[in-house]
């Protein structure tokens, strides 16, 4: 079975690499390097996505990204999607690393300081841009493993220091640029303090599964914010999250703004959802409940249009839940082969934030009006959250859905 992260992105290869090689073997139809696929990543999801820096785009293109994800990942190295790589972080999506990378405005003499190491991904990008980069990471496995990774790679003006980056690294402060990669509540103050007059900092802000992406400018002293997108980070251990207010119950998962009425005029996407591509609010157009609606739309197959929405749900407390929504198809169909599909999908994730299971309701295809759709899926008993996705994975056509909402219809005995 695939995993939510290969239906929802727009480009499912099925192919087995070789770690050792740094290639892609494609059954009977050759090799295929891992450079080819990073250089069509780039050309799909960094240029695709709007991403207009030449040197960020170059960069993109240049660092090996498969290097920096576990073996039994790298088939999924160059798709745009983050990947688990232990101890319950992630790997962000290239097209993510590549956005927060532009809205630093790296230049060649900054000192980055970046919060948040993890496989070192984002402090390779950021090596060739910038004359230093200063990566803290909290999980110490990880700080000297991602050490060791950039060492034998040849980036040696990155640095790298195991501890709460929380705190920040004040003996090489201050720095021109920060670049946070996990969430905390509220912007940690000794980050502020450390970021240079003038300095620009980018970091994901908010609730568990409810975050902001922003970009803060120092001026006089005091902080510009300037809100982003919506987006999904782990979150920011240690002193952040002792400092945590809002806990959300994974007992009781619901989705945030499903009925897309919720609009705000300085964000493009909805509030709630994230990671959105190729999507329309409409309003007033007859939507089934409400005023507003939302329309996917792809005219080139393997693109992708969908939205996406994380939760918190326990398995050992949720059964099972019910997922209803309003749908409307007009000419939907198969992109270039039957798994380029439309529907909705839900992926269960454990402790580790690796995948413990899947629903899918679909595939949706043809034409059809206004429908209402129940579906009852169970809850793997691994579970401690889920991400539920709406998408054209790579099919044509338009989707339109409405009021989408999930309800735990059955408790676990303790």
């Amino acid at each position: 079975m695939k995993t939510w992260f290969q239906r929802l992105s727009f480009v499912v290869i099925v192919v087995a690499f070789s770690p050792v090689s740094g290639r892609a073997e494609q059954g009977g139809r050759g090799i295929l390097p891992f450079d080819r696929l990073r250089q069509e990543m780039v050309r799909r999801d960094i240029l695709g996505g709007g991403i207009k820096n030449p040197r960020v785009i170059a960069a993109m293109a240049s660092v090996p990204r498969h290097e920096f994800v576990p073996p039994e990942q790298r088939r999924l190295a160059y798709h745009d999607m983050a990947l688990p790589i232990g101890y319950g972080q992630t790997i962000s999506p290239p097209f993510v690393v590549a956005y927060m990378t532009e809205q630093i405005d790296p230049q060649p003499t900054d000192r980055v300081l970046e919060i948040g190491t993890g496989s070192g991904y984002q402090a390779a990008i950021l090596s060739g841009l910038v004359a230093e980069v200063y990566t803290i990471e909290i999980v110490e496995p990880l700080a000297r493993q991602a050490e060791a990774t950039l060492r034998r790679l040849g980036y040696k003006n990155v640095f790298v220091k195991a501890g709460d980056g929380y705190q920040g690294w004040p003996e090489h402060a201050p720095f021109d640029k920060i670049i946070v990669t996990c969430s905390p509540e509220k912007v940690p103050q000794p980050l502020i303090d450390q970021l240079k007059e003038g300095g620009r900092m980018v970091i994901p802000v908010g609730e568990r599964y409810q975050q902001t992406m922003y970009l803060l400018k120092k001026t006089g002293g005091e902080l510009v914010k300037e809100s982003l997108r919506p987006t999904l980070f782990v979150p920011m251990t240690g002193i952040a999250e002792s400092q945590r207010e809002v806990k959300p119950d994974p007992a009781k998962p619901q989705l945030i703004n499903g009925d897309f009425e919720e609009i705000r005029p300085d964000a493009p996407e909805p509030p709630g959802w994230y990671y959105c591509k190729q999507f329309e609010l409409r309003q007033n157009d007859g939507a089934p409940s409400g005023s507003v609606y939302l329309a996917l739309r792809n005219r080139e197959p393997g693109q992708p249009a969908r939205v996406l929405q994380g939760f918190p749900i326990d398995g050992r407390q949720v059964q099972e839940i019910l997922v209803t929504f309003f749908v409307r198809a007009q000419n939907v169909r198969p992109g270039r082969n039957p798994q380029e599909s439309a529907g909705v999908i839900i992926t269960f994730f454990g402790e580790d934030r690796a995948p413990v299971g899947e629903a899918t309701i679909g595939p949706i295809m043809g034409t059809f009006p206004w429908r209402h759709v129940s579906r009852r899926v169970q809850v793997p008993a691994a579970a401690r959250e889920a991400i539920l996705g709406i998408g054209m994975t790579g099919a044509i056509g338009e989707l339109a859905i409405d009021r989408v909402e999930i309800l735990a219809t059955s408790e676990k005995k303790p």
